[in-house]
C-alpha cells in the first residue's frame, strides 16, 4: 500500500490546514496538497494527503473515507499515479494516425 491518498469531494473552501489537523488524528502527515484552479485560485474539490507510514495511511482511509466535512461525504483512498496521454489510448487517437494536409 502507498502513503500517498487521494481526499475527493472536499469542500471547495478547503485549506491545507483543515486537512493537516483532521488527517494528523490518524498518524503522521508528511506533506497536503489541496488542487487549484490555475486561472482562479479556487480548490478544484480534491486533495492529496502523504501519510509517514503505510499503516497510517491505511487508518485514514478507515477513518476518513465517508466522513462527512461542510455537508459532504468525503473520499479517501489510495493515489493512483498519473498516467500519461489524454484519453485517446496513449495521445495517438485509438493507434490511427491522423492525416495532416488536406485532402484535395
Amino acid at each position: 500500500m502507498a502513503r500517498k491518498l487521494y481526499v475527493g469531494n472536499l469542500p471547495y473552501d478547503t485549506a491545507e490546514q483543515d486537512l493537516q489537523s483532521l488527517f494528523a488524528t490518524a498518524g503522521t502527515v508528511d506533506t497536503v496538497n489541496v488542487i487549484r484552479d490555475m486561472a482562479t485560485g479556487r480548490a478544484r474539490g480534491f486533495a492529496f494527503v502523504e501519510m509517514g507510514s503505510d499503516d497510517e495511511a491505511q487508518a485514514a482511509i478507515s477513518q476518513f473515507n465517508n466522513y462527512q466535512m461542510g455537508g459532504r461525504n468525503l473520499t479517501v483512498n489510495e493515489a493512483k499515479p498519473k498516467t500519461s496521454g489524454g484519453g485517446f489510448g496513449g495521445g495517438d487517437f485509438g493507434g490511427k494516425r491522423r492525416r495532416s494536409e488536406p485532402r484535395w
